[in-house]
């Protein structure tokens, strides 16, 4: 199901309050934290936003872009849709989850989460 531009952006501020709340805490708990001590935290918390941006980004982009049926990239025979299907991806920010439409060749037994 497609969400609102508003759904995701209050997601999102929803998250990154939790995230800074965690940030302060920490702050408060910590005696005497140096500043290589601060910057894993803040590094810690960066990380987590900038996956989760991610997320809903490609979230997004799939909900708008839905994919015509892909062609096997090993036979060529259109790839029949299998349905929504969590992956794991491998970004430059990280591993991220991601629900994406499945693609599966009969044909070679193999899968496919387009765009890949």
């Amino acid at each position: 199901m497609r969400r609102v531009p508003e759904q995701i952006e209050a997601e999102l501020l929803a998250e990154a309050e939790v995230m800074i709340e965690e940030l302060l805490a920490w702050g408060r708990q910590a005696e005497r934290p140096n500043l290589t001590a601060m910057e894993d935290q803040v590094l810690a918390l960066r990380q987590r936003l900038g996956q989760r941006l991610l997320e809903a980004v490609i979230a997004d982009q799939e909900a708008r872009q839905p994919v015509v049926a892909p062609a096997c990239p090993q036979c060529g025979q259109v790839l029949r849709y299998k349905g929504q299907k969590g992956t794991h991806i491998e970004s430059r920010l990280g591993g991220l989850e991601v629900q994406r439409g499945y693609y599966y060749c009969a044909r070679c037994e193999s899968g496919l989460f387009p765009p890949d």
